[in-house]
C-alpha cells in the first residue's frame, strides 16, 4: 500500500502566519489555486484509486482538480486534519509558534504530551491511522491524502521506520509538498519519498512563506 500525503496549497492564514487549525478554516489563496491546479499534471505517473480530504475546506478545495482529473471522489475525512492548537488558535505570534512545533516535535519521545488546550500524539497518530485503516479494509492501494503540513510531518515520524524527529523536523514542506509512505497496516511503513516544494515545480513556492506547520523547526527560531 502506499500513501502520498499532500499538503493544501496556500492560504491567507500561511501568508500571516497564523496558527488556523479550526474547521472550516481559511480558503486558498489564488497561489492556492495555481498550486492545487498544478497537481493532476504533476501526479500524472502516479497511480490513484483513492483521494481522501480532511474537513477543513482547503484540502477540499486543493483535492478538486485532482480528483476531477482521475474521475474520483473526494472522501472527507477527519482523521488528519490539522493538529488543533488549542489555546494558540489564530496566533501568529513567535512564542505561539515555538510552543506549537515544540508539542509537535516532542510527540516522537513522549506521545502522550498535549497541546495546551488540545490534543495529546497519541490522539492525533490513532485519528490518522483510522483513515490509514479503513482505505487499507477497502483494498486501496495507491491512497492520495490531502492534509496538513504538521499532521503530515508527525504521522511520518510517528510511523515512518526511517524518520525520526529530527528529519521531519528539519525538512521543509511547502504547500501541496508531498511525502511518501510505503508499506502496510500491521507491518509498518518506509518513506519513500520527501518532495519539499510544490508538486507542480518551484516556481509555486510564492515568497517562500515560513509558516510553522511547513517550515524547518530552526525556521521558526529565528
Amino acid at each position: 500500500m502506499r500513501l502520498l500525503l499532500i499538503r493544501h496549497g496556500q492560504t491567507s492564514s500561511n501568508i500571516v502566519h497564523a496558527l488556523d487549525t479550526a474547521a472550516p478554516g481559511a480558503d486558498l489563496t489564488d497561489l492556492g489555486r495555481a498550486q492545487a491546479a498544478a497537481l493532476p499534471e504533476a501526479l500524472a505517473a502516479e497511480s490513484i484509486d483513492a483521494i481522501v480530504a480532511s474537513t477543513l475546506v482547503r484540502t477540499q478545495q486543493t483535492a478538486e482538480p485532482l480528483a476531477a482529473a482521475r474521475g474520483l471522489p473526494v472522501l472527507v475525512r477527519p482523521g488528519f486534519r490539522e493538529i488543533a492548537a488549542g489555546d494558540l488558535e489564530m496566533r501568529s505570534d513567535e512564542e505561539a509558534m515555538h510552543a506549537y512545533v515544540d508539542v509537535v516535535f516532542s510527540w516522537p519521545d513522549d506521545l502522550d504530551r498535549r497541546m495546551p488546550g488540545g490534543e495529546s500524539g497519541r490522539e492525533v497518530i490513532d485519528r490518522c491511522d483510522a483513515v490509514v485503516a479503513e482505505a487499507a479494509a477497502a483494498g486501496r492501494e495507491d491512497v492520495a491524502i490531502v492534509a496538513h503540513g504538521a499532521v503530515i510531518r508527525a504521522y511520518a515520524a510517528a510511523r515512518a521506520h526511517n524518520v525520526d524527529r529530527e528529519f521531519a523536523a528539519q525538512h521543509w514542506l511547502r504547500n501541496t509538498g508531498m511525502v511518501v509512505l510505503d508499506g502496510a497496516v500491521g507491518r509498518g511503513w518506509e518513506m519513500t519519498r520527501w518532495v519539499e516544494h510544490p508538486l507542480g515545480g518551484e516556481h509555486l513556492d510564492g515568497d517562500l512563506v515560513e509558516d510553522p506547520t511547513g517550515a524547518p523547526e530552526d525556521e521558526t527560531k529565528d
